[in-house]
């Protein structure tokens, strides 16, 4: 069990909501929303979050359809988690993150939910970890 941090994101072509969690209490937190032209965050904004958060792994949301087929922002979510593998030369794994934004839209009604989705989708890769161990 590693004890650094690990940050995921809900990717989106206009935002991209980031959380945090640990392993420790396998819990995540919103962290924020960055704003995304055609699914490309600023970068400099991102190093700043790999910076100050160190994390051992990404994980990324993977939007599929209900019928387990994979949709052209699938597509994209992939290419996004490679490149944050590429820049930032830590590993990072999908996790299905269908319905997270319907759910996370249950917990706030005041605006974006990008960044509690990211926790969703966290908290779903912590719980598949925990059954797999």
């Amino acid at each position: 069990m590693n004890e650094a941090p690990i940050l995921a994101f809900d990717f989106g072509t206009h935002h991209i909501g980031v959380a945090v969690g640990q392993w420790v209490t396998q819990t995540a937190s919103p962290l924020t929303i960055l704003k995304a032209k055609q699914g490309q965050p600023n970068w400099p904004t991102v190093a700043h979050l790999v910076t100050t958060w160190e994390p051992s792994l990404f994980v990324v949301g993977l939007p599929l359809h209900m019928n387990d087929e994979p949709s052209e922002l699938s597509r994209l979510a992939e290419k996004f988690a490679r490149r944050l593998t590429g820049r930032f030369n830590r590993p990072h794994q999908m996790v299905d993150e269908r319905l997270s934004s319907i759910e996370a839209k249950g917990f706030r009604t005041d605006g974006r939910v990008d960044d509690l989705s990211a926790a969703l989708i966290l908290e779903t890769w912590f719980s598949q970890a925990k059954q797999t161990d």
